[in-house]
């Protein structure tokens, strides 16, 4: 009987890659990789599916057992694509536009600019329905309705105009059934560019079509400075005047004490320190006009504050227990929006906004623990979920959505909308981002020049020299020690990612103004609710002079060993539970080590114009 031939070492390879690719789900090359490098950096692809198409790239592709009955990638975003050619083109811009720092009056954005009311830009509406359809054929009207919208969002605006925005419906259901569940909505936004966050389109839907009260959370508002907290709610209450306007922020009091901390300072009982719940209890009440019995959701906040007073740090293990519901995918396409409001003497929250505005983080500090995972990540949170706040009062999450928009792609990405893990070619909006802040006296770069002739370093100095958006990842490449594995040249692909979530977490801030900010600058910064504002951010009159104070001397103080403490601080490829790990709690008499980041130089509101 003829022996077995023996595979070659080729079949073996081939034979092992397929079993990885079946215990991984074929999820192609992960985006955690750190060994990119320059030369690839711009053809980094996304994990795909065999089934995607030529127009929309699928993002944060997830294991996924065939024989399981849940989907994780039934969720994941969808963007449009990009082409090679314009990718190449802002690469190649990046290193040869030389940087500006553009004028304060740049800085301002007007809602009627990112939302023009000619250009079509709502978003898809769940068709009618009644119960003799069967569940097959409504989901193929609603197929069929979201290929209409998307036709004529495309006829009015030619290619490249549209922002990113998503193109996955099932996300577009989940916001459905929030809208329709709900009582009030809770409309999520970034204090730091508020108007990128608000659609018109779907303020107008909510109030006019659905006949129920939204109230905007003007969310994060430790990282901006009060005069254009201030600036901003008055713009959009001018814009919007029936508008409930609440300013929020989970970490009240605890500004990164360096660039390269990787968190705010919290304990681990920290939620119920946010700032804000009290106010969007006082909006609740104003809507609900005495419908709803909202005393036990007064008596938990005081709870929690009394707590606080008492114990200095809240045990969870004594909280109050909050009840969570899953919704199941039956229970949601054959539900008709409720015509009933407060069914049951129960209010329902619904919490929607675009990814990364921290809608999750506001549901933890509601509830006053952790409750939902949060995350930097864009599309973190795939389904909606419902929490019992108090037996009265049910909050509901809604995955991030991005709305379209005429908004510029890069000030997009460093809202945090589009997973910074998976682009193409960052270096266009690290440009974006050095000519709004003063990156080199924060960041404390040299010119890759200097760096290349070490003679010239004691005649001329960095500033005098030009910068490209490739020269500063390329120096902070050599600065924080990022090197490609095969030929150790700087990482610049790694250290433009790097930057940009610098960026999306607020170390280094870029925060847009309202239109007409600069002219009447003194007016905002004499506001007489700015103490009011102040003691939202738990921040005093004498802190801030005392952050520009240290900040004013910060050239030389950062250390090495500090340096090499934070040296992964920024690393981390999602940031998946971010708040999961805490530091310990800062007493009043620590300083904080290092140099410290005076959010107001940052933002140049000191600068005469």
């Amino acid at each position: 009987m003829p022996r077995k031939k023996p595979f070659s070492n080729k079949q073996k390879k081939k034979q092992l890659q397929v079993k990885r690719e079946r215990k991984r789900g074929d999820t192609g090359s992960g985006p955690s990789s750190r060994n990119a490098s320059v030369e690839r950096g711009g053809e980094r692809q996304s994990d795909t599916s065999d089934s995607e198409t030529t127009d929309v790239r699928k993002i944060n592709q997830q294991p996924f057992n065939r024989e399981g009955r849940y989907d994780p990638n039934r969720f994941r975003l969808h963007y449009e694509k990009e082409s090679k050619e314009d990718v190449e083109k802002r690469k190649k811009m990046a290193r040869e536009k030389v940087l500006q720092p553009v004028s304060d009056k740049e800085l301002e954005v007007d809602i009627n600019d990112i939302y023009p009311s000619e250009k079509g830009l709502g978003f898809p509406r769940r068709p009618s329905w009644n119960y003799e359809m069967t569940r097959e054929s409504l989901l193929r009207k609603e197929e069929k309705s979201y290929r209409e919208y998307l036709d004529d969002l495309h006829s009015r605006n030619p290619p490249g105009t549209l922002s990113h925005f998503e193109h996955n419906l099932e996300t577009w259901r989940q916001l459905w059934r929030v809208l329709e569940m709900s009582d009030v909505i809770l409309l999520i936004v970034d204090i730091r560019h508020p108007v990128l966050q608000f659609p018109p389109a779907l303020y107008q839907y909510i109030t006019g079509d659905l006949q129920k009260q939204v109230i905007l959370v003007l969310n994060k508002a430790d990282l901006c400075p009060p005069p254009v907290v201030i600036a901003w709610k008055h713009y959009l209450t001018s814009q919007f005047p029936h508008l409930q306007i609440v300013c929020f922020t989970s970490h009240p009091g605890q500004p990164y004490s360096t660039v390269l901390q990787k968190k705010r300072m919290r304990r681990k009982g920290d939620w119920s320190k946010a700032g804000g719940p009290i106010d969007i209890l006082k909006a609740c009440q104003e809507i609900t006009a005495g419908k709803v019995d909202l005393t036990s959701w007064e008596q938990k906040i005081q709870r929690d504050a009394a707590a606080e007073r008492v114990d200095g740090e809240r045990a969870e293990e004594g909280a109050d227990s909050v009840l969570m519901e899953h919704q199941s995918d039956s229970a949601m396409e054959m539900s008709s929006p409720s015509q009933e409001l407060y069914k049951d003497g129960v209010l329902t929250l619904g919490c929607i906004g675009f990814p990364n505005v921290g809608k999750s983080s506001v549901i933890n500090s509601l509830v006053g623990r952790k409750v939902v995972s949060v995350s930097r990540t864009p599309g973190h949170t795939k389904y909606f979920q419902t929490y019992y706040l108090t037996p009265t009062v049910k909050l509901c999450d809604c995955p991030g959505l991005v709305f379209p928009s005429r908004v510029n792609k890069q000030l997009q990405i460093l809202a945090g909308i589009y997973p910074v893990s998976q682009l193409q070619e960052p270096y266009s909006s690290v440009g974006y981002l050095c000519e709004r802040t003063p990156f080199l006296s924060v960041l404390k770069l040299k010119h890759p020049s200097l760096l290349e002739n070490e003679s010239q370093q004691g005649n001329q100095g960095s500033v005098e020299l030009s910068w490209t958006a490739w020269d500063v990842c390329e120096a902070w490449a050599e600065r924080r020690g990022y090197k490609t594995a095969k030929a150790a040249r700087n990482d610049v692909y790694r250290a433009a990612n790097s930057l940009l979530r610098l960026a999306i977490d607020g170390r280094l801030c870029l925060c847009l103004r309202p239109p007409g900010y600069s002219c009447l600058r003194e007016h905002w910064e004499n506001h007489p609710d700015l103490p009011e504002v102040m003691a939202l951010q738990g921040r005093t009159t004498e802190e801030e002079r005392a952050g520009e104070g240290d900040d004013e001397d910060d050239g030389e103080s950062s250390t090495e060993p500090e340096e090499e403490r934070d040296r992964d601080a920024d690393d981390d490829e999602d940031g998946d539970d971010e708040d999961e790990g805490f530091g310990h709690p800062r007493r009043k008499d620590d300083k904080p080590s290092g140099f410290t980041v005076n959010m107001y130089n940052v933002l140049r509101e000191n600068e005469c114009e």
